[in-house]
């Protein structure tokens, strides 16, 4: 269940520019490498007896340790805006690795995290499936079955590399908004294909080893809100950012018009006469771009003095107003047994009713679909 915040409030503004601004960078491919050796020999001279002597001092050798450094950030610009019911939403975070050494990082998407006041609003539901997944191709862009991995494998010094989180979003008409975060931690790298386990630091009570790599995390707190979600030097960062149920409705229209097909008399501009045959066209057309309206039902009864002609009905790509009710589709079943139908459209008539109904599956945004079908006037 998403998570129930009870500690003191940040004010959104000092919350909202915490977020923004990633931990001051410096250049890690400038530093040297961890693990480097560094040796050191002193050279000696002296006279003895007017004969000039040399000789050298014994070699003070260290090893350069790992300074863990790394920054972590959102990489989007607000809420990510979802419809209920939608698949694979992602939000989206870079990772730039500041430490002298190749890292790996483990990624630990999470809801049950302290962000009461870190951001505007009071989340409501929680994203089903969440995953991290690192994005693997590197185009900035959520490719389902291609950014498989995760955790971040060998990130080079100074390099970044985008993370998305990726959830379903519920069909509950109460889902408002849900907060999420990227939890990320320094690990181990060295073994390229193999997560390395979690970095643990150095004791900074004991003396530097000279000849260990020691590991010392120089990490600022990423999300800039004290002790609330991440702290300084601690190898791990964290940042937030949510889901929000943006559009609830679309501008869902109608129209339907008769066309008088043949009256069995007149070759040219037949009429309405008894005998005759008209196509109903019901065009359903979706004015909201960002939206599409799912599982859309059309229901007709049929007027007074008109007999359904079987098996007239077709549903697909609207032609144009006037001239074709349907220019690409399929012909449907008149019966509500609908095992054969592979279109995602299906219809049926009811004689004892005389109503027609019709499902379509999706009218996509800014998209148009026509359902058509025939009568004879009595």
């Amino acid at each position: 269940m998403f998570a129930r915040r009870a500690l003191a409030v940040l004010t959104a503004g000092t919350a909202m520019s915490a977020l923004a601004t990633p931990a001051d960078a410096q250049s890690a491919a400038a530093q040297t490498a961890a693990g480097t050796v560094v040796n050191n020999t002193a050279a000696v001279t002296y006279s003895v007896n007017g004969t000039q002597q040399t000789t050298s001092s014994t070699t003070a050798t260290f090893v350069v340790d790992r300074k863990v450094n790394f920054t972590l950030a959102v990489d989007q610009v607000g809420f990510t805006q979802v419809n209920l019911g939608q698949q694979n939403a992602v939000t989206t975070y870079k990772v730039t690795n500041l430490t002298n050494a190749a890292q790996d990082f483990l990624l630990d998407p999470d809801q049950q995290n302290i962000s009461l006041g870190i951001l505007p609003g009071t989340d409501n539901f929680d994203i089903a499936g969440m995953k991290a997944y690192v994005d693997s191709n590197g185009n900035g862009v959520y490719d389902a079955g291609v950014d498989t991995k995760e955790y971040i494998d060998e990130l080079a010094p100074d390099a970044s590399a985008t993370v998305f989180i990726v959830g379903n979003v519920p069909t509950s008409a109460s889902a408002n908004l849900a907060f999420v975060s990227l939890h990320v931690i320094a690990a181990e790298g060295g073994a390229s294909g193999t997560k390395g386990a979690a970095l643990i630091a150095t004791d900074l009570n004991l003396a530097n080893a000279d000849s260990t790599v020691d590991v010392v995390f120089a990490d600022d707190d990423t999300d800039g809100t004290l002790y609330l979600g991440d702290i300084a030097r601690n190898g791990q960062g964290r940042v937030y950012s949510g889901y929000e149920v943006g559009t609830r409705n679309v501008a869902l229209t109608v129209a339907k018009s008769a066309k008088i097909l043949s009256d069995g008399v007149n070759l040219v501009n037949p009429k309405a006469l008894p005998g005759a045959t008209v196509e109903y066209c019901l065009r359903v057309s979706n004015a909201t771009l960002t939206a599409a309206a799912d599982g859309v039902t059309l229901t007709d009864a049929l007027p007074a003095h008109t007999t359904y002609v079987p098996g007239s009905i077709s549903i697909g790509t609207p032609g144009l107003l006037g001239v074709a009710c349907v220019v690409s589709g399929s012909a449907e079943d008149d019966d509500a047994n609908d095992a054969g139908e592979t279109d995602g459209a299906t219809a049926s008539y009811d004689t004892a009713s005389r109503t027609l109904s019709a499902r379509l599956d999706r009218v996509g945004g800014g998209g148009a679909t026509a359902v058509a079908f025939r009568v004879t006037i009595d």
